[in-house]
């Protein structure tokens, strides 16, 4: 007859010939628990490692999707603009150098700017943009697109772009630098040249179209009697710009000062200026192709 005794770890009787081979049994236990503790131990601290890593991952990368919207951002307007220029060098039958300018298509000294005499231009009665690109521009020799892009697009440096560092064959650019210009301008012309601030605000607030009207629809006035800008746009503060430069440093009449302002409006608003034009001129402005709606950021 088998004797008992008592295992301690079971708290149970068994037959004292099984004891032995519980024992093996007991000591198996323990060593298949301490490797599965130890395995349990290992993937903690391989988790603990992954976690880690992961967590230094997800901080390093917290700003990742806005910086790179911003470099998606910034080099899609940069493609838009060359897009802009290649279309305008298209148009105009040779390309548009981006830094260096070419000589002036209009010759040099301030009275070929106006190609004429525009002494005679009374701004009182201009009362659209229209009215001025009638009174500026040859429109009787406009019978077709081409001709209005011949006509109306300026080429070259004007006589004062060295002064402003501006060039008519760097729309995007010029627009910029002018834009940026205006509070500073305004502020000196008005304290130390009041005759001609107040000349300035005189041509400014008449509908004569100094103004971003195509881009941002505040029609052909674009500032009030204190010559502040009436839109925060960059067109509209850069027409401010060429308006005050030319009235406060320039002996340029106001037909003159408003032949600049239609020239840098028709390289900011290509299509609308020469559908203006043709419209002004009589001419068929419904089938006008191959020209930006706008040029530059608004």
């Amino acid at each position: 007859m088998d004797q008992k005794t008592n295992d301690p770890d079971i708290g149970r009787s068994v037959p004292h010939g099984s004891h032995h081979a519980h024992e093996e049994k007991h000591s198996v236990h323990e060593a298949g628990h301490h490797a599965t503790h130890g395995q349990a131990a290992s993937r903690h601290v391989t988790n603990g490692s992954s976690s880690h890593h992961g967590a230094s991952e997800a901080g390093s990368k917290v700003f990742s999707p806005i910086i790179v919207l911003l470099l998606v951002l910034t080099s899609v307007f940069m493609i838009v603009n060359q897009v802009q220029i290649a279309t305008l060098g298209e148009v105009l039958g040779a390309p548009i150098p981006m830094v260096s300018a070419i000589s002036s298509s209009f010759g040099s000294g301030s009275a070929t700017l106006s190609k004429g005499d525009l002494s005679s231009v009374d701004v009182n009665e201009l009362k659209s943009s229209a009215h001025t690109v009638l009174a500026v521009f040859p429109v009787k020799d406009i019978n077709s697109q081409q001709d209005a892009i011949d006509i109306m697009f300026p080429k070259g440096t004007p006589d004062y772009g060295a002064a402003l560092g501006v060039s008519y064959d760097d729309p995007v650019t010029s627009l910029d630098v002018l834009a940026n210009m205006y509070p500073g301008l305004k502020a000196e012309v008005s304290k130390n040249n009041p005759e001609a601030f107040a000349r300035f605000i005189a041509l400014g607030t008449k509908p004569v179209g100094i103004s971003c009207e195509y881009c941002c629809g505040i029609g052909p006035i674009g500032m009030d009697k204190k010559g502040d800008s009436t839109c925060g746009c960059q067109h509209n503060p850069a027409l401010l710009t060429v308006a005050l430069y030319l009235t406060a440093y320039t002996d340029l009449n106001d037909g003159e000062i408003l032949l600049e302002v239609m020239r840098w409006k028709t390289l900011f608003f290509p299509k609308n200026m020469i559908e203006l034009g043709l419209s002004v001129a009589g001419k068929d402005a419904s089938s006008i192709a191959s020209l930006p709606g706008m040029v530059g950021g608004c």
